[in-house]
């Protein structure tokens, strides 16, 4: 299952599921059908076909959550915390002083150079993201930029 925002499910959604899933496993020890199954809790046929298979193969612990999927995080909760500091004291304290953004890439370069920790620019977004940050386009026009000039006003 995908999903768009990226973020997974959520402890409490996960246990609500395998409430359900556990649900699923007391029917079966009472012999009901897979097909009345999935009528009863209104879920596919098809999840309560697997559930029935793997109930068959390994009980109701089988059916128990296996926790957040995906990989663990290369930081620990400490190094994550030192990160948060750093951004929060912006990219020219850490010699990006052009422009004030945070982007992947220089987050990316941070965590290698402070953790010693190779991150891809995704990943280092996706935690950006995590830690409340969230990641910055460097601004495509001059700083200088005059707006009252007659080469800025639209042609007639």
């Amino acid at each position: 299952m995908r999903y768009a925002d990226g973020g997974g499910l959520t402890a409490k959604a996960r246990q609500s599921r395998e409430a359900v899933r556990l649900e699923a496993a007391a029917l079966f020890d009472e012999d009901v059908p897979p097909r009345e199954v999935a009528r009863r809790l209104r879920v596919t046929e098809k999840s309560a076909y697997q559930w029935h298979a793997a109930w068959r193969e390994g009980g109701v612990g089988a059916l128990t959550s296996r926790g957040p999927g995906g990989r663990r995080c290369k930081l620990s909760a400490r190094c994550q915390e030192k990160l948060a500091g750093y951004l929060d004291q912006g990219p020219a304290a850490h010699g990006w002083d052009k422009d004030q953004v945070w982007t992947g890439a220089r987050v990316a370069k941070l965590i290698g150079r402070k953790f010693h920790v190779a991150y891809s620019v995704s990943g280092a977004t996706r935690l950006m993201r995590r830690l409340g940050f969230t990641p910055q386009v460097p601004a495509r026009r001059a700083a200088e930029r005059d707006e009252a000039s007659p080469a800025l006003e639209p042609e007639t």
